[in-house]
């Protein structure tokens, strides 16, 4: 891979992390097409690069969160309970099974795109009903193992769909953007692994782009500081129509693959 593109990674990787830090999803989804049909890495080895990315990109924010006692709160274990072995399983999936992508682009553009479009609506003419109330902590660890094994197939560090889930169930954004932001940077360190070790046993791309990775992780981990640096300055319902905006646009962008 040359340098050039390398380049054009940290800087995607940056820009994106920007953005989507300060609601706790760390762009992982979103840089998977770019790396994809821009950068030009082969599938399966665009999984774990994207997870190495993770890796990288996640100290940046999580120790802005850290710094702000962020982490402490019991979200952030429910979450890395579920997501740890789930991305385990996803990664054997992706290898033995080899699911394509175009399963996937359904299943995410399917659950994003309404609900962000139900989050935007909620937030922008909230309804006189009773207040949702949070998933009980077994509920949040199942959710949390679903989206692993996601996660270990696609390479998508997570956030991108407990965000929208947990904060459309009344949890704050406060409380879910750290500890999100938290597991998305352990599930990969296990996922990239777990597929580091499976490239020893199979043929084929399924080690990452490490240079690739590495550069987009580095331009995520300068975005990802910046971003939880802002969050604790933007109002609530900003954030809220923040991350409804990314669930939308994400399933709209997956929409639109899946049918071309």
């Amino acid at each position: 891979m040359e340098w050039s593109t390398a380049f054009l990674g940290f800087v995607a990787g940056l820009l994106i992390s920007l953005v989507t830090a300060p609601v706790g999803v760390s762009g992982a989804v979103f840089l998977l097409p770019v790396q994809v049909s821009i950068l030009g890495v082969p599938s399966p080895a665009v999984t774990p690069t994207n997870l190495l990315c993770n890796v990288v990109a996640g100290p940046g924010a999580l120790l802005r969160h850290h710094r702000a006692g962020g982490l402490r709160g019991p979200l952030t274990r429910l979450l890395i309970t579920g997501t740890v072995p789930g991305v385990v399983i996803g990664a054997v999936v992706r290898v033995f099974a080899v699911p394509g992508p175009r399963v996937f682009r359904l299943l995410v553009a399917a659950l994003l795109l309404p609900l962000g479009v139900w989050l935007l609506a909620r937030t922008l003419r909230p309804v006189a009903l009773r207040p949702p109330r949070p998933p009980s902590p077994r509920a949040t660890t199942a959710l949390a193992l679903t989206v692993g094994v996601a996660g270990g197939v696609y390479g998508i560090g997570g956030g991108s769909l407990l965000g929208p889930i947990l904060v459309g169930r009344g949890v704050p954004v406060a409380a879910v953007a750290p500890a999100a932001l938290a597991s998305t940077f352990i599930t990969p360190i296990i996922g990239s692994s777990t597929y580091a070790l499976l490239s020893l046993a199979v043929t084929g791309d399924v080690a990452p782009d490490w240079l690739l990775g590495l550069s987009c992780g580095a331009g995520g981990l300068v975005g990802g500081y910046l971003g939880a640096r802002l969050q604790p300055h933007l109002p609530e319902t900003g954030l809220r129509l923040l991350l409804g905006t990314l669930a939308a646009g994400i399933g709209a962008l997956y929409a639109i693959q899946f049918a071309s």
